[in-house]
């Protein structure tokens, strides 16, 4: 009994001096964690700011269209079977149907007409915009153009019966018709009476071609040859079923219009694409890039404050010596003194950790907190990119391993070290 209450007063009294020697030491401690909390913070917003940057990129780009590849009639380059270079590649509904049924690894295609400067009236206002005019029903998904609550997109009865409905951009809605319901109201483009059947969800785009989508009426194809007195496509669209696979669809494309156009499969003038999927992949790489090279960055912070750690471990260590001696007189054991060390290295690092990580975390909440509903799309573009960081836990769960790993090598050594003195030569160190 005696022996344990001796016990238990020889581990209070290291526990006293143990917390005696942090309190002396509180000045670089701060520091220390204050170094370590720093570089938490940094590694933490580096990469959530740079995984929210890559997310809204992509979904920029995903707003000009789903794996789809944009294809654009050129002009011959090469003479070909005694025709002539420099003809004109045109684009009729009948190549898209050619397409769709000779290349199976095309999920949806459309062809899309487009007419600039129509003229938008409802009631009093008046709009010059541009009308689109699609010939499938899988152009919705193509081109994200969703519907908001109680409308629709164009379907197969709207082309088949020519019917005068029009889908409209949330800003043509807005410029038209206001703040009203639009389901429903009698618009009118170039004096011809139209029904609003929907209007488009608000979207991030990145790309586009000839203006945003939010600023477009869109109507069946079937419509707009009437109206328009055109046969002849803008541009063809088509989506891919296998990202994978783009290339070479994109070949087969160029082999099944070549054939049917009569120019050479290898004339690269002949047709132009616009690989949307290509764009996407290679986005994907770059911000792939771009987090290891932030990772890198917030990990050498981290280090230099870790290496702190260390150093100042190491000095504790030379300035304690004669305490370490008077603990070794008094009967603490070799163990007893390194886990003193590792504990006070690992208090260090992970204070430090969670300081930082709780910081970061607040940060991010609060910039994601920023009121972003009813944004301009288009005026607000840099607002809708920057600020949707994302806190990764992985990340934080990473770092705060990484701190605790540094912690004990950092107090493994000095504490190794100072376990080695011996109690005589200590007492009487200088």
């Amino acid at each position: 009994m005696a022996k344990k209450i001796n016990e238990l007063m020889k581990n209070l009294l290291l526990t006293r001096l143990f917390i005696r020697e942090l309190k002396k030491e509180r000045r670089k401690i701060f520091l220390t964690v204050a170094g370590i909390a720093w570089g938490t913070l940094t590694i933490i917003l580096l990469l959530s700011f740079g995984q929210g940057l890559a997310t809204q990129m992509l979904r920029g780009q995903k707003g000009l269209g789903n794996n789809i590849v944009i294809l654009y009639g050129g002009q011959t380059s090469i003479e070909y079977r005694g025709l002539p270079q420099g003809r004109p590649v045109q684009f009729f509904e009948e190549d898209v149907e050619l397409l769709e049924n000779s290349i199976p690894e095309i999920d949806n295609i459309a062809g899309e007409y487009d007419a600039w400067g129509a003229v938008y009236k409802y009631g009093d206002k008046v709009v010059n915009e541009r009308c689109r005019g699609v010939s499938s029903v899988g152009y919705e998904d193509m081109r994200s153009h969703f519907p908001q609550a109680g409308g629709r997109f164009i379907n197969e009865n709207d082309i088949k019966y020519r019917r005068r409905v029009v889908f409209i951009g949330w800003g043509l809605k807005k410029d038209l018709i206001g703040d009203e319901d639009a389901i429903g109201k009698m618009v009118f483009i170039n004096n011809i009476p139209f029904t609003v059947i929907g209007v488009m969800q608000k979207k991030m785009q990145m790309g586009m071609y000839g203006g945003p989508d939010e600023n477009v009426g869109v109507i069946p194809s079937s419509t707009y040859k009437g109206i328009f007195s055109r046969n002849r496509l803008s541009r063809i669209i088509y989506q891919v079923n296998d990202i994978d696979k783009s290339e070479f669809v994109n070949q087969q494309v160029q082999r099944v219009l070549a054939r049917k156009k009569q120019f050479d499969p290898d004339d690269n003038n002949a047709l132009h694409y616009w690989d949307v999927i290509k764009n996407t992949k290679m986005t994907r790489q770059a911000f792939t890039g771009i987090t290891i090279f932030l990772g890198v960055i917030g990990a050498m912070t981290l280090i230099i404050a870790s290496v702190g750690v260390a150093n100042i471990m190491y000095v504790t260590v030379k300035k304690r010596t004669r305490e370490i001696g008077i603990k070794r007189a008094i009967g603490a054991k070799k163990a007893t003194i390194k886990i003193q060390f590792i504990i006070e290295a690992l208090l260090i690092n992970l204070s430090g950790g969670f300081i930082g990580a709780s910081i970061a975390y607040g940060i991010i909440k609060a910039v994601q907190s920023i009121p972003q509903e009813g944004a301009d799309f288009g005026k607000n573009m840099a607002m809708q990119i920057l600020a949707n960081p994302e806190f990764s836990w992985t990340v934080a769960i990473s770092t705060g391993t990484i701190l605790g790993i540094v912690g004990l090598l950092s107090g493994y050594f000095p504490a190794k070290r100072a376990a080695a003195v011996d109690p005589i030569t200590a007492l009487h160190y200088e």
